[in-house]
């Protein structure tokens, strides 16, 4: 009974473990940091010099803050954020919770972090914790638009909300026919190919500027640069989290890197194969079958592990990479890059997923 949430939890602290170190070396190399390259063997004493700093840090709470709200607000950021882990599938026998209406539930689960965002900010009662959270506010709202018309473009694409049945379609077991393209016509049949050939940005290439305007909206509703404006160190100190401190502060941390690493596995679930193999079969050479195991077994499962957790990491590591390669935009730019950019692009991409869709069938 307690296995699941004991290796939930070792999976948590073993992402911001992983995800901090990451940050660190990929800052370094991008900016030329020493502390991260030279502080102990692979900078690794670093890592560790902060977390002993973190826990030593005093736990305050201001006088004039509402206590209870300002210590409830972490708490549900984090479960907010975390539950949403419940529905993804790992592999072909690994899932957490396996809904019809998966992708429904889990974007209401993590929309609701953006309360304890503004309840962390009002109940801090201090001015620039409380601009962060209604600046939060506006930015995250606004970016589950594109955010959530981009996913929709993929439940057209795949006629299914469930996660797992989604993944199932982009490799070797699906039980629907794919094409090259997903058109008929070019006679050419990929089911048993597998690979990257049966992903859904080779079933259907109007998923690719659809990832582009899933990933820019996932960096905003992740609070990262260019987007991390209710943070904004130089105007706002730190915005909605500027009065936390030790452990309540590292709850926030906590839920920031889960945000990082849940929006990297559901980009590679809708767009780049889920836990399905990166390698296709080449006539004997049964790449595909070798590096996918057997559904249901341990192999499987392990394959399954791999591959997903590989194209996640790989989803955080270019996060990171924009974050330490593009400065800081304005807050107009930011909303109307949401309301005159990415929504109207994303509002035609829709009408041309379902036009693509009737090709995939009549096609």
């Amino acid at each position: 009974m307690w296995l699941p949430l004991l290796i939930f939890l070792a999976v948590i602290g073993a992402n911001v473990i992983i995800s901090v170190y990451l940050e660190r070396k990929v800052s370094a190399f991008i900016q030329d940091r020493l502390g991260p390259m030279e502080v102990g063997k692979w900078g690794l004493l670093q890592l560790f010099a902060d977390l002993i700093k973190l826990f030593q840090k005093e736990d305050t709470i201001p006088f004039a803050a509402d206590r209870k709200m300002f210590k409830a607000a972490p708490y549900i950021i984090f479960a907010a954020v975390f539950s949403g882990f419940a529905f993804l599938p790992i592999s072909h026998g690994l899932q957490g919770v396996n809904v019809q209406t998966g992708v429904f539930l889990l974007l209401g689960l993590i929309s609701i972090d953006i309360l304890g965002l503004i309840l962390a900010g009002y109940a801090s009662n201090n001015k620039y914790s409380l601009l962060g959270a209604m600046r939060s506010a506006a930015q995250i709202i606004s970016f589950e638009v594109p955010l959530g018309l981009s996913i929709l473009s993929v439940c057209l694409i795949s006629t299914t909300l469930n996660l797992q049945e989604m993944t199932l379609q982009q490799g070797i077991f699906s039980s629907e026919t794919n094409y090259f393209l997903g058109i008929k016509s070019l006679g050419w049949d990929t089911t048993q190919v597998g690979g990257f050939l049966t992903w859904n940005i080779f079933r259907s290439p109007i998923l690719i500027p659809v990832f582009i305007i899933f990933f820019i909206a996932a960096l905003a509703e992740a609070n990262r640069a260019p987007f991390d404006l209710p943070e904004a160190e130089s105007e706002l100190i730190a915005g909605f989290q500027t009065e936390y401190s030790g452990f309540r502060w590292a709850i926030l941390f906590l839920a920031e890197y889960g945000m990082m690493l849940l929006m990297s596995f559901l980009a590679a679930i809708f767009f780049f194969g889920g836990w399905n193999t990166i390698f296709p079969n080449i006539g004997a050479i049964r790449l595909a079958d070798w590096t996918s195991g057997t559904p249901g077994e341990w192999s499987g499962n392990l394959w399954g592990a791999f591959w997903i957790f590989t194209k996640a990491y790989l989803g955080m590591l270019i996060q990171m990479w924009v974050r330490w390669s593009f400065p800081r935009i304005r807050v107009d730019q930011l909303m109307y890059l949401c309301w005159k950019v990415l929504t109207p692009f994303s509002l035609a991409l829709l009408g041309l997923s379902a036009a693509w869709r009737i090709l995939m069938i009549y096609g």
